[in-house]
């Protein structure tokens, strides 16, 4: 709240911030808009919140062993990774990095690019688990094909692109995104893709299970947590932001007329990937400043991801650019010296000119002065007329920016945790958590368990229960995870 003898500017710049305040009243029907888009998003197909089923039908619980192989296909690299399986929540992950070639990017066959994937993983095994490959070699040349099958290692393969998914091992790619343009590929089945490739060159590998990152986020925490407690939710707060949870197969309506492949139905249970980025796209309860629309107004996709726009790490940046360019256009307030001195080459003039990283110096810096914050004014935005009050003014336009993230971060969780009917039973409550926001912006967590307290169904006694703890390489730990999980599932479809 201003004050009489606030600088124009610190009033100014509160002013602004009170738009992004998110109070008790908007978390809570925050809160029910999201159970209803559950509830809608398990029963049918198309609705705002995807809610995707994985096939996943079972998470671990830190007792599982072996050795398990990961592919990670998720931009410019590739990373081939074996993790073994201490079973006692601890894991020992080997891994190899290479650079896909551009031309393997934009190529007519999807062939190409696949074989290159599976020529990686050939390098892998023959580097670091030689033995055991030239076993293989050394049987199939004998024709020993039922002793082969004992050598084959199961594989997690993370594709970060779009993919409807249809069993535990089967994904349609739908569409390209970051740079890759490969026609033939668009509309078959990826992991047949890799399988195909994999078996041209003769490998003891089977592709087993297909995953998104935030499924391996909850798979990676499940395992990793202490005490054999399996975790409820795995969210991603970074430059993107989305979660899957453990949710009662029964309440998965949609699969029950679906002409889709069998799957383990003996658990009960099924993950699902909410892709809760797209929450509330119409806005019926998301805040929506003028700033947010501004973002939204510049953005590659107006008018759909709304709720990530709010919450993650590439677009707060763009948040706070769009607040301190409306200040700066009052004279008055002669912001950072006024648009006469503010150089017209600086990035505050360009589209997502503020990195998030700001965001997380500005929260952190405690500094009577703010050096901090004037010395990266200086050098990522060329700004040399800031004064400590211009700092401060920036400081709380900051603060409103994340804690409303942090906030709104609380929504999605909440409704998770009620609707899973945990906070009735004395399971524990356990959220794996992976990103740049949730890891380093200074009070994220603090927040997001403020605004727990808010929702009735939780309090005080709620939000103790609920453990939030940080689950690394969800795409690699976590898809290795789903592939010991899809061999699980196939031996109890066996009885074995």
């Amino acid at each position: 709240m201003s004050s009489s003898s606030d600088p124009p500017v610190i009033a100014a710049a509160k002013q602004i911030a009170a738009e992004f305040e998110y109070s008790s009243v908007d978390v809570n029907r925050g809160v029910k808009e999201f159970l209803s888009e559950m509830e809608t998003g398990l029963t049918t197909d198309g609705s705002t919140l995807s809610q995707i089923p994985s096939y996943i039908t079972s998470v671990p619980d830190g007792s599982e062993k072996g050795v398990y192989l990961a592919v990670d296909l998720g931009g410019t690299n590739i990373r081939v990774c074996s993790i073994n399986l201490n079973g006692d929540s601890t894991f020992k992950m080997i891994q190899n990095k290479d650079a896909i070639p551009q031309e393997l990017m934009v190529t007519k066959a999807a062939a190409e690019l696949f074989g290159f994937i599976a020529e990686q993983i050939e390098h892998f095994l023959q580097e670091h688990h030689g033995e055991r490959y030239a076993s293989h070699v050394e049987k199939r040349k004998m024709g020993e094909t039922d002793a082969q099958q004992e050598d084959v290692f199961d594989l997690g393969f993370t594709f970060s692109f779009p993919v409807f998914q249809t069993a535990i091992n089967r994904g349609t790619l739908f569409r390209w995104t970051k740079g890759f343009d490969i026609p033939e590929a668009v509309g078959q089945d990826v992991c047949q893709l890799l399988q195909d490739a994999i078996d041209r060159r003769h490998l003891p590998v089977r592709v087993a299970a297909l995953i998104n990152d935030t499924v391996g986020t909850l798979m990676a925490r499940s395992y990793c947590s202490q005490g054999r407690s399996k975790a409820l939710i795995g969210a991603i707060f970074g430059t993107g932001t989305n979660g899957a949870y453990v949710e009662k197969l029964a309440r998965v309506k949609k699969l029950e007329n679906s002409a889709e492949s069998a799957f383990d139905t003996t658990t009960g249970e099924m993950v699902i990937n909410t892709e809760w980025g797209s929450f509330d796209n119409p806005l019926k309860v998301l805040p929506d400043t003028g700033h947010d629309q501004e973002l939204d107004r510049i953005s590659v996709n107006p008018g759909v991801q709304m709720f990530e726009k709010r919450v993650s790490g590439m677009f707060l940046g763009e948040i706070l650019r769009c607040t301190i360019i409306h200040m700066t256009k009052n004279p008055s307030l002669e912001m950072c010296g006024g648009p006469a001195v503010i150089p017209p080459d600086s990035a505050l003039y360009k589209n997502w000119g503020i990195d998030t990283k700001f965001l997380s110096t500005v929260e952190g810096d405690s500094t009577e002065d703010l050096q901090q914050v004037k010395k990266e004014l200086k050098s990522d935005l060329g700004l040399d007329h800031i004064s400590t009050t211009d700092c401060k003014a920036i400081k709380i336009l900051t603060h409103a920016i994340g804690k409303r993230a942090a906030r709104l971060s609380a929504v999605p969780l909440a409704a998770i945790i009620i609707s899973s009917g945990r906070l009735a039973t004395d399971e524990p409550i356990d959220i794996g958590v992976d990103g740049s926001l949730v890891e380093f912006y200074p009070g994220y967590e603090k927040y997001i368990r403020e605004a727990w307290r808010e929702v009735p169904e939780i309090g005080e006694t709620g939000e103790k229960r609920i453990q939030v703890g940080i689950a690394k390489d969800g795409s690699g730990v976590g898809a290795a995870l789903g592939a010991l999980v899809a061999r699980q599932a196939e031996r109890r479809k066996r009885g074995q």
